[in-house]
């Protein structure tokens, strides 16, 4: 080696030490014509919170609140997304429909039970939303009942569909300084038997 390298300082830690996480610092304000790419998060800045398939509902709702998110992706021992489960999922219907059928205790319910499955999710494309503005996100929030959506992207190492962003109802209330509540759409007639019954 024809160089020399000084060996860099080392110092001692002081305790308690934390440690850096991804942020990603989206704007307090937006309108409606402001580009949707201003309320997404994107998952290569902000790291995704997961849960796995075999946890129990209750372990994961407190997974929610410490991270301060209503949505976690779950994955496999392969880390590839199973499906997802939203707060709305565990405090909503689904637990008290199992708790009736299946006759377990809620402690008993595990992700799996009552998470979306990769099958029946959707997503909306990320070139979509770089030429989308705000209110095209709220309108299609809005059209299907949901208070979340994911953003797609095709992976380039693998080839495959991956999700790369998300967007939140609440995140966008706060945004816009409006109150955003999406309206439930029963897609089954199951889901409209449901609310039938329910009202």
């Amino acid at each position: 080696m024809d160089s020399y390298y000084m060996p860099l300082k080392m110092r001692h830690l002081s305790s308690p030490v934390g440690f850096v996480r991804p942020t990603q610092e989206l704007p307090a304000k937006v309108g409606m014509d402001s580009p949707a790419i201003m309320t997404m998060t994107d998952l290569r800045q902000v790291g995704a919170l997961t849960v796995e398939p075999h946890v129990s509902i209750e372990w994961a709702l407190t997974r929610m609140r410490v991270g301060g998110v209503r949505l976690l992706l779950v994955i496999n021992p392969d880390g590839n997304v199973v499906g997802l489960i939203t707060s709305n999922d565990i405090q909503g219907q689904k637990p008290l429909q199992l708790l009736g059928q299946m006759k377990v205790r809620r402690a008993e319910i595990r992700v799996r039970d009552i998470m979306t499955p990769t099958a029946e999710l959707e997503c909306i494309s990320l070139d979509e939303v770089l030429a989308a503005s705000v209110g095209h996100v709220l309108e299609t929030l809005r059209r299907t009942g949901r208070h979340h959506a994911l953003v797609c992207e095709c992976d380039r190492r693998t080839g495959m569909p991956a999700i790369r962003g998300i967007f939140s109802a609440s995140r966008l209330s706060r945004q816009l300084g409006i109150l955003f509540e999406p309206i439930e759409v029963a897609t089954t007639f199951a889901e409209m038997e449901s609310a039938l019954i329910a009202g």
